[in-house]
């Protein structure tokens, strides 16, 4: 059985998102149910954590960090979006006009503009060059919560409790829906940009071409019933991963769409997952107040 590399615990609560720093990924953060975000060093020798960032009202729900890794965004229940110098620990933006949680956070390609996804069903462009405290654009097309955001070069992909997997081409003004029928917890952008992977409340993965939004595979096997469980692909999108709300950690072939791996990660659902950016390693956060880090089975 697979024993975890580093095991970084909350003072209390659940663990709800948990990233790998840019680069050479040698450190992580996590948020969760303490409204605290921690910054950690999970190869460190005794105790791993670095520094630890206050200021959210409510449970941290989503962080993405920036490719410099001088700052992060941070957003959660209490509505606002932080973003963070890593050094100093200071909230250097505050980004506020959601009406309801913030689910979702993501940067650019640029690290120039920050996607906020919500409850309230918008996904809000905030413009990280401009003094502005007003977002540049809201987008305002779905029927229910916006539970996940990611990005390319030009396109924003928006996954919705409505059952859509939204994509705007912010070049060309345009919108496509791709419709999956069951509410849409999390979306993930393939590696080379051409997959969207999204993640449901029937316990099943779809992969859809972006071009043409066919349905190009479907995973299952782990159970996916009430949470918002994170996917990702594997660094080399050779593989899909999946929590599960049993604590397990599902992986399959991308193609073959064949599990790979069943892995007993936690005593509680397994909510959050990162995969490293150039090897086979994968964090997990879960509800019952840990984050792994993992060394997985690769080739």
């Amino acid at each position: 059985m697979l024993e975890p590399i580093a095991t970084l615990k909350a003072d209390k609560g659940a663990v709800n998102t948990c990233r790998f720093s840019c680069g050479s990924a040698e450190y992580v953060l996590t948020g969760g149910d303490e409204k605290t975000v921690k910054l950690w060093n999970p190869r460190r020798e005794g105790e791993k954590l670095v520094k630890q960032y206050e200021g959210h009202g409510q449970r941290v729900l989503d962080l993405c960090v920036a490719e410099d890794n001088a700052s992060f965004a941070s957003c959660g229940g209490d509505r606002t979006v932080f973003v963070w110098d890593v050094a100093s620990g200071r909230i250097t933006r505050r980004l506020a006009g959601h009406e309801q949680r913030v689910n979702a956070v993501a940067y650019n390609r640029e690290c120039s503009i920050l996607l906020s996804a919500s409850y309230d069903k918008t996904v809000r462009c905030w413009d990280l060059r401009s003094r502005s405290a007003a977002p540049v654009q809201v987008l305002a097309d779905g029927a229910d919560s916006v539970s996940s955001v990611a990005t390319s070069a030009h396109q924003v992909l928006a996954g919705g409790i409505d059952g859509a997997v939204r994509t705007y081409d912010l070049r060309a003004g345009t919108l496509t829906t791709d419709t999956v029928g069951q509410p849409v917890t999390h979306v993930a952008l393939s590696g080379d940009g051409n997959c969207i992977l999204a993640a449901s409340l029937d316990a099943r993965l779809r992969l859809l071409d972006l071009a043409s939004g066919e349905k190009l595979a479907e995973y299952g096997g782990h159970k996916n019933g009430a949470y918002k469980l994170a996917c990702c692909f594997s660094f080399d999108d050779a593989c899909v991963v999946s929590g599960s709300e049993d604590g397990a950690v599902h992986v399959w072939d991308l193609v073959e769409a064949k599990q790979r791996l069943r892995l007993p990660a936690h005593r509680a659902a397994t909510v959050g997952l990162a995969y490293h950016p150039t090897k086979h390693e994968l964090l997990t956060a879960s509800h019952d107040g840990a984050c792994h880090l993992w060394a997985l089975p690769g080739g």
